[in-house]
């Protein structure tokens, strides 16, 4: 029996299945088209995928293939200054596209040992007390101890479930593609800014080699997205839009999105789980879609790894949907919130205006950047120490840099004090007393999640004991 079966094998279900195969959970990925997609959705990672990348000891190899923006406040596009301070040891954007990306993501997997299936498309699925039963569309059945759908906004594990996925239906599309030009890069680079003036859904950019990457408002909203538009379709809409077409040729690849919100009602139904796309759907504002999917995979993997091999505690795998939902939803919020403002009615316009102007107060604009990066993530683990459910930024010290020290995707217990004691879960935690600490931190002891997230932090040995089994389990019996 397989101990994990994935379905998608996008950017979500990669992560998720390297997370898994630290632990040497067998993992399979299920993806049903034959070769990676061309288009380029994303182009970006955010602080919090950033650090996700350095904690797994990923970065190096996105830093070769992507280039450093500096963080800056965009909400709705409206540029301004970066707040000061912000809580990351990383504060910039890194563009790279996603194609990039899913290479990258993939390599990892497949290094770790997972097995990626592709061309094999589930169509079917079956739930017992034990087991999830997986059906594929070549008639091959699989048996797994969990499920986890990342198949998309079309997800068939969420549709085959009959998990709700309420919102708000698509009212605006958008063309995107990568093709060449006749115009001249000054006569484009003139034109695009003009454009962009009233029009931030406008977007045509050089890529190199003569290629260049557009976005373009379509007409109108198409009754089934998955047909990719015409060049004479793309070619129209630039030239309603931007009064020329560019002399637009020879297109590598062209696509079409929707701003559709919807969220699933539950994130888990037994045995079966969904994260990413399959999860929530939003608009494209902001370039949150692609790292909210990671940080679903990098919240999941260790609560389905603890479910595996037995050390789960009552609720652990509940606590994904308890953490994760609010945070798909706030995301819906603000993204649709961009949306509006990026309308070229005079509503919207005026309103837009006037937020331009209270951004130039630090606190809405870092209100607003910690939105977009997930900065002002903090789940609600109840009272405490004011660390309490966030994550911790990358810290040096005497053992080096924290982040190097979670790559083995266990939990850690940094001890300033010596004190306090972890050994009967030292299968799953790791310990360490550095008096340094100090400098950095101003409690005794910090207890991290291996996602980053700040379990307890305190000074009583006690407290720390009740927080352990609350998220490691039950200690080790002695002799095992």
């Amino acid at each position: 029996m397989i101990d994990v079966v994935i379905a998608g094998g996008g950017p979500t279900g990669l992560m998720l299945a390297a997370e898994l195969r630290l632990h040497d959970v067998h993992v399979v990925v299920l993806e049903r088209d034959p070769r990676p997609p061309p288009y380029v959705r994303s182009m970006g990672l955010h602080v919090r995928s950033i650090e996700i990348m350095d904690q797994r000891g990923l970065l190096d190899r996105f830093l070769a293939e992507g280039r450093r923006v500096p963080l800056a406040g965009f909400f709705a596009g409206m540029e301004k200054p970066a707040p000061k301070d912000l809580d990351t040891a990383h504060g910039y954007v890194l563009a790279i596209p996603q194609t990039v990306t899913d290479r990258l993501l993939g390599e990892h997997a497949a290094e770790v040992g997972a097995e990626i299936r592709r061309g094999a498309e589930l169509v079917g699925l079956g739930q017992a007390d034990d087991e999830v039963t997986v059906e594929l569309a070549d008639g091959t059945r699989l048996r797994t101890r969990y499920l986890v759908g990342c198949d998309g906004g079309r997800s068939t594990v969420r549709r085959l479930l009959g998990i709700g996925f309420p919102g708000e239906p698509s009212r605006t599309e958008t063309l995107l593609g990568e093709l060449e030009v006749t115009a001249s890069p000054e006569t484009v680079a003139e034109v695009v800014t003009e454009v962009r003036r009233t029009q931030k859904r406008f977007g045509l950019g050089p890529l190199g080699g003569g290629v260049y990457r557009v976005v373009v408002p379509a007409a109108g909203v198409n009754e089934d997205r998955t047909v990719a538009p015409t060049l004479d379709e793309v070619r129209d809409r630039l030239r309603a839009v931007a009064g020329t077409d560019f002399g637009a040729h020879s297109p590598r690849w062209l696509s079409r999105f929707g701003d559709a919100s919807r969220l699933a009602e539950r994130y888990r139904d037994g045995r079966v789980l969904l994260a990413g796309d399959a999860a929530h759907i939003h608009p494209p504002t902001g370039g949150q879609g692609l790292n909210l999917g990671l940080q679903d995979a990098f919240n999941l993997g260790w609560k389905l790894v603890a479910a595996v091999r037995g050390w789960a505690p009552d609720g652990l795998l509940d606590t994904y949907h308890a953490e994760r939902h609010p945070v798909a939803a706030d995301v819906l919020t603000n993204t649709r919130a961009q949306m509006e403002l990026l309308s070229t009615e005079p509503g919207p316009r005026a309103l837009r205006r006037l937020l331009a102007e209270l951004m130039d107060f630090d606190e809405v604009n870092r209100h607003l950047i910690e939105k977009i990066t997930a900065l002002n993530v903090r789940y609600d683990f109840g009272p405490g120490h004011r660390l309490l459910g966030r994550r911790l930024r990358d810290i040096t010290f005497k053992f080096g840099r924290l982040y190097e020290l979670t790559r083995t995707g266990r939990g850690l217990l940094l001890d300033r004090s010596g004190d306090f004691d972890v050994s009967p879960w030292s299968d799953r935690v790791d310990h360490v007393v550095d008096a340094h600490l100090g400098e950095a931190l101003d409690v005794p002891g910090v207890l991290l999640r291996p996602d980053g997230h700040v379990a307890w932090a305190g000074d009583d040995p006690a407290e720390l004991l009740t927080h352990l089994s609350r998220w490691f389990g039950a200690p080790a019996t002695i002799g095992e």
